[in-house]
């Protein structure tokens, strides 16, 4: 089979048909140039150049292999293109996972960071909850995961804290704490009916929630365990209690919830953490973290 050395060869002499020429530019002498049109000519079984005449000439069957071997070379820097642009991460393809509550807020930011930077990745998105991402990501499924918990502490798992953000207080349009002028606290949801978050689908919600309360002497009265967050909200919006949501959580619109801040200690902020198994080696993966830490 001709190498790509030959083909490069025989397209530098059939555009300047003259050996000297073309061996200076390919930066070689005259005799291995001379030597690359033989091999050439032997494995294709054809003469391509006609040396008959003190002027270099192409044979007919030069010509028509001429534009066939600019379209091998076109495609093999193209190949060569993509094999480095693939290593480099600008290229492939990246399954994200992501929960409810890191949609909010942080999906959006995630995705334009790869717009901007990464154009030729295609992102795979995937809504899972924390479990199936941690399955996922140690079954190699998933590249990158966003959930709302404190970092993940597994020796195949990497993890970093991507954004803090406060809860505020989502409370019912008519309720008298939706009006109120006194910045809201803690204690304003003692005896209060609060829609609470359900322990084992969302674990870190509800003792986020359940540590705020105790640790403020506040007892609520929870009327009802959700696992998301914009179930929340809809029964906040039905009237049937209060709740703590995300800050991001406030781009959802419910015409009756009105969202309002409450001093909480700083300890109670939602924690988005960014994981990825560690021994991952999609290039596009590096990249995107790199970006998102210096971003």
């Amino acid at each position: 089979m001709f190498s790509l050395l030959q083909l490069n060869g025989f397209v530098a002499v059939a555009e300047e048909l003259h050996f000297g020429r073309a061996a200076e530019r390919l930066r070689m002498t005259q005799p291995p140039l001379s030597r690359q049109i033989q091999l050439l000519e032997n494995e294709l079984g054809v003469a391509l150049v006609d040396r008959s005449h003190r002027a270099v000439r192409l044979t007919r069957a030069g010509r028509a292999f001429l534009p066939e071997a600019r379209r091998l070379l076109r495609q093999a820097e193209q190949a060569a293109r993509m094999a480095r642009s693939a290593s480099a991460g600008e290229i492939g393809s990246l399954a994200l996972g992501f929960t409810a509550a890191s949609a909010y807020r942080t999906l959006g930011a995630v995705l334009d960071v790869v717009r901007k930077n990464l154009s030729g990745v295609e992102i795979i998105l995937r809504e899972m909850v924390k479990n199936e991402q941690l399955e996922a990501l140690s079954d190699g499924s998933l590249d990158l995961g966003m959930m709302v918990r404190p970092p993940v502490r597994r020796h195949d798992l990497d993890s970093r804290i991507y954004l803090r953000e406060h809860l505020v207080a989502a409370i019912p349009v008519e309720h008298a704490l939706a009006k109120s002028p006194e910045p809201l606290t803690v204690a304003d949801f003692d005896g209060e009916s609060v829609i609470m978050y359900r322990p084992a689908e969302s674990r870190y919600f509800h003792d986020l929630l359940t540590s705020i309360f105790r640790n403020a002497g506040c007892a609520p009265v929870f009327s009802h365990y959700l696992s998301q967050i914009h179930s929340v909200l809809a029964l906040v919006n039905a009237g049937f209690g209060l709740s703590l949501v995300p800050a991001g959580a406030t781009q959802l619109r419910y015409p009756e919830v009105i969202f309002r801040p409450i001093e909480l200690p700083e300890s109670s902020q939602v924690e988005l953490s960014l994981v990825w198994r560690r021994d991952n080696d999609n290039p596009a993966l590096a990249v995107l973290l790199d970006y998102l830490r210096h971003g």
